[in-house]
This record gives C-alpha cells, sequence and structure tokens, in this order.
C-alpha cells in the first residue's frame, strides 16, 4: 500500500499547525464570516502560472489528492461515485476555470454561492472544506517541490479561502428555504427517438427555476454521478418538470433514464442553475439556436415568451443530423400555430431525404440573413455551440447580444504571469551567497 498520502497529509498538518498557517476555517463557530478579499492580481498570475506548469502530471496529482483526502478523513469518499476518472478529469478543470475567472467578482461570486448552494446534495458541510483544503495543498505541493515557494503557497490559501468561504456563504443562505435535492417522480416517460426520451417528473416540493436554467439528476441505476438537464418549459403552474435526454455513449446516467426508467421510478434532482435567458427589456426580435436536445432550453425560454410576448419576432432554428432526431417537432409547430410572432425552421445535416433545409446548423442560420439586430440565444454540444458563435461573429452579431452557457474568457492577469522556476533559482542562489 503506498503510505505517500498518509505521510503527506500528516507532515502538511504539522508544519502548517507549528508556522500558524493551518487553512482558516470557512466560518466560525457562530456561523460569522472573516471578511476575505478578492486575490490580487499578482496571486491569480501566481497561480495561472502553477496550473500551466503542472498541467502535465495533472492526473496525477488528482489522484493524489483523492487519495490524500480519503485518508485524512475515509467517510468523505462515500460522498463521491464508485469510478473516479470522470471526477478526476472535472477536477483540474474547474481549477483551471476557477483561477482564470476569480478576479471578476461580479459573475465568480455568484458562481461560487451557487456552487456551494448545488453542493449540499452531495452531502458537503461546512467542515469538509478545510480537510478539501489541506488535501489540496498537500497534493499540490507535493508534485510541485521545485516551484513550491512561500508566495504561491499563500497564494493558494488565499485563493482557496475566498472560494471555499464564498460557497460556504451560498450554501447557508440556500438551506435557509431549500432543500438540498428534491425527489422527482417520472409520471411520463415517452421515447421520441432510438436514443432520445423525453421524461415528465413531479416533484415532492415546489421547484423554483428560471426558464433557460438546468438541474443535475441522480438516478438508482447510479448513485451519486449526478448529469445535467435543462428544463424544457417555463415554470407551470401544476409544478411539473419536463427533460428531453439523449444517451450518449454508455453515459452512466443518461443511458438509463432513455432506456430503463420507467413511469413510478424516482430521481434526485439539485438546485437550479445557469443563467441563459432573454432580455426582457430589449425591443429587439430574437433568433433561437438549438442543437439536438439544447433545443429544451430554447423551448422553456420561448414557452415562457408566450405568456407576456405580442411585439418581438421569434425564429427558432432546431438541427439535428437525420429528421428522426427532430424529436420534439408536434410541440414546436403547436406553439407556432397559436403564436403568430413565432417562426420554426428545423434543419438536418445528414438526411438527403428530408425535405426542409439541409447542411450544418450555422450554415443553416447564415443563409436565412444576418441577424445583426437579434439578440441571440445558442444551445447545443460544445462544438455546435463554437461553431455557431464563430458564424454569429462573422455575421456582425455583437458578442453582448448572444446568450449562451459556454465560457472561454481568461483573466488579463494570466497574461503577466511570474516564472516560478526561476524564482526558485534565485532564492537558491541568493542562499548560496
Amino acid at each position: 500500500m503506498d503510505r505517500g498520502p498518509e505521510r503527506a497529509a500528516a507532515q502538511s498538518r504539522q508544519s502548517n499547525r507549528a508556522a500558524g498557517r493551518e487553512p482558516p476555517a470557512p466560518a466560525d463557530p457562530d456561523g460569522h464570516h472573516a471578511q476575505h478579499a478578492r486575490p490580487s492580481d499578482e496571486d491569480i498570475a501566481l497561480l495561472d502560472e502553477h496550473l500551466r506548469l503542472i498541467a502535465g502530471q495533472a492526473d496525477t496529482v488528482v489522484g493524489y489528492f483523492y487519495a490524500a483526502l480519503f485518508v485524512e478523513d475515509p467517510a468523505l469518499r462515500s460522498l463521491f461515485p464508485a469510478a473516479m476518472d470522470v471526477q478526476r478529469d472535472r477536477l483540474f478543470r474547474a481549477l483551471t476555470g476557477a483561477v482564470r475567472h476569480i478576479g471578476n467578482a461580479e459573475t465568480f461570486v455568484p458562481m461560487l454561492r451557487q456552487l456551494g448552494r448545488d453542493h449540499r446534495k452531495y452531502g458537503v458541510r461546512t467542515e469538509h472544506y478545510d480537510t478539501f483544503g489541506r488535501a489540496l495543498l498537500t497534493a499540490l505541493a507535493t508534485y510541485g517541490e521545485d516551484i513550491w515557494v512561500p508566495e504561491l503557497e499563500d497564494a493558494w490559501r488565499r485563493a482557496y479561502h475566498y472560494m471555499a468561504t464564498t460557497m460556504v456563504e451560498g450554501a447557508q443562505q440556500a438551506a435557509v428555504n431549500q432543500p438540498a435535492w428534491w425527489r422527482g417522480e417520472i409520471i411520463a416517460h415517452e421515447r421520441r427517438a432510438e436514443d432520445i426520451a423525453v421524461l415528465t417528473v413531479r416533484t415532492d416540493h415546489p421547484y423554483t427555476y428560471r426558464a433557460g436554467q438546468f438541474a443535475s439528476v441522480e438516478t438508482t441505476f447510479r448513485p451519486r454521478t449526478w448529469r445535467t438537464y435543462s428544463m424544457a418549459t417555463g415554470q407551470s403552474p401544476d409544478g411539473l418538470l419536463e427533460f428531453h435526454v439523449r444517451a450518449v455513449g454508455a453515459g452512466f446516467v443518461s443511458g438509463p433514464l432513455v432506456w430503463r426508467a420507467t413511469v413510478g421510478d424516482v430521481l434526485k434532482i439539485g438546485a437550479p442553475m445557469g443563467e441563459l435567458a432573454i432580455d426582457k427589456q430589449s425591443q429587439r426580435d430574437v433568433l433561437c439556436i438549438g442543437g439536438g436536445t439544447g433545443l429544451a432550453p430554447i423551448k422553456a425560454l420561448v414557452d415562457e415568451m408566450t405568456r407576456w410576448n405580442t411585439a418581438r419576432k421569434v425564429a427558432i432554428f432546431f438541427g439535428a443530423r437525420r429528421s428522426g432526431d427532430l424529436y420534439d417537432m408536434s410541440s414546436l409547430h403547436r406553439m407556432a400555430a397559436i403564436n403568430p410572432w413565432l417562426t420554426v425552421i428545423p434543419c438536418v445535416s445528414e438526411d438527403d431525404s428530408f425535405a426542409g433545409e439541409r447542411g450544418n446548423l450555422p450554415d443553416v442560420v447564415a443563409r436565412h440573413g444576418r441577424w445583426s439586430e437579434h439578440d441571440v440565444v445558442v444551445s447545443g454540444s460544445p462544438a455546435m455551440t463554437r461553431a455557431t458563435l464563430s458564424r454569429l461573429r462573422d455575421l456582425g452579431v455583437p458578442d453582448q447580444r448572444v446568450s449562451t452557457d459556454l465560457a472561454g474568457s481568461v483573466h488579463p492577469a494570466t497574461a503577466h504571469v511570474i516564472d516560478l522556476r526561476r524564482s526558485r533559482a534565485n532564492r537558491a542562489t541568493s542562499r548560496r551567497r
């Protein structure tokens, strides 16, 4: 048995206590939070450069983190899925994304608070954040000894405390009036295509969300494994939720939801998340572009518009590979028949027998206009979304008029990185002198 994580975790705790550098608790015993300032641009630059330098060892670092975490508190293993491969991949990407956005408090703080609210469904408690922090610093220090200088360690401590404290705030705020998760019973299950199902779910408590948001879902077929799906209607008086699910490969959640789930099965549903929206204050017409089950949030947004819109024209472009994958056309046609301001344009990319529009979705959209005076909503796979955003820029659509959940911005501080290896070498040279 590899005792490395156990020794490293113990040594880290001892050295931290001796130096008075134990990671501060996210909250004091009375639940009051200390002031936690946003990390400086210098800290952000250090962290970004550090992650760049260890990117080649990401799998090893993350594996060591989880080993150190479970050695210190074995009970935490029960919060995670049996198969950790996906979890490991996500953690390093999450760290990289957090560092790149940590300087933008206007968007990053609400996101962290939402994450804190969402993590309640895993069983994460306030005291767990200190354990996570110690394991993270242990792993980073173990696999970056040649660049682990005091300035870098302090930067990580400050950044982690800022993020953990903000997440705890979000969790505590949500605990006042929200359950950690909702129990949802499937009351209808329709197979719309070989690999697509539409589920109607009734929750045990009122589930309040905004059109365009999504929820994480856990099934009894794969405990502790969650996947996100968008609600496909606006908030309805009957409180029912509609999810569009496509089985992707050997998907641990999507596959069972499409092929095995039946009426009466029970799901766990996390708190609603996401910022996809249509600006109600705008007077511009709206262009909606949905690929595959990316149609779901668009349908929800337009469903909500039917309750207040009278003057703005809306065009929905719904794309799939084959005509059989245009799984919700009857519902879209009903919406268009009732609302004269709505136009629906289906298209396929790999079905020559289809009588309607054919071609890649961004190309079809471009054939129908320049759209530069429209508000735009884009939803679909990452590849489809990126291609569509690129085409919209070519058509002159300003980025600020496009709503999508895909994010790829980089904090400007990362352009002014500090060479940690040179810093370490200079320190060694200074000591020798």
